[in-house]
């Protein structure tokens, strides 16, 4: 964790949480990871530097409303963006058209994944946006998955604090480990979809 941002979370609290999930939730690049970032501040809940309750509130109201930017813009501008073909947006309208077709088959739970897997969370916003899913079924999964996602961390923080010092001297190795672990199990759900899916061919 850089020093900048310890000093930044530890000097402007719940402020600086939002901010910085935020600003990542949105699409602006972050050399830190939101994923680290709540890891650190269950850190600082242990110690009692932060409030528990109120570092999972600005979590959740800082991912919610971040997400929902992303959501909304490319719901009302995503054709627009696609016939543009920005350097940046490079996603044909074929692939709209797969992704459409595999939300539709996972259905929430796709979702749900795509919103807590980390490196894809953005990019699950912008792919509902992008088919235009209904606003009553996307809204409350940004809703749950922002809380459960921002639980996780910050609990996780929360339970590996006495082993702190241990832990960021080797947080490139375990960083790993998690999303290993996430992948797996986007790998099982889509398994068994599948597999669920042929047997009630």
């Amino acid at each position: 964790m850089p020093q900048e941002v310890i000093v930044e979370i530890t000097g402007y609290g719940y402020w600086a949480i939002f901010i910085l999930i935020f600003l990542q939730e949105t699409g602006v690049p972050n050399p830190i990871p939101n994923e680290l970032v709540l890891f650190f501040c269950g850190y600082l809940a242990f110690t009692g530097a932060l409030a528990f309750p109120l570092v999972i509130l600005s979590a959740v109201l800082a991912d919610f409303t971040g997400t929902n930017i992303l959501y909304v813009a490319f719901y009302f501008f995503g054709n627009y963006l696609l016939n543009r073909k920005p350097r940046w947006l490079p996603v044909s309208q074929a692939a709209i058209n797969k992704l459409e077709q595999r939300i539709s088959a996972g259905g929430k739970r796709m979702v749900y994944i795509g919103r807590i897997t980390p490196f894809i969370r953005g990019y699950t916003s912008v792919a509902c946006g992008l088919i235009q899913l209904k606003p009553k079924i996307f809204l409350p999964i940004a809703l749950l998955s922002g809380i459960t996602w921002s639980l996780a961390y910050v609990l996780l923080g929360w339970l590996l604090a006495p082993y702190w010092n241990a832990f960021s001297e080797n947080i490139g190795w375990y960083k790993s480990i998690l999303v290993i672990l996430f992948i797996g199990v986007i790998v099982f759900f889509i398994i068994r979809m599948i597999v669920k899916k042929r047997k009630t061919i």
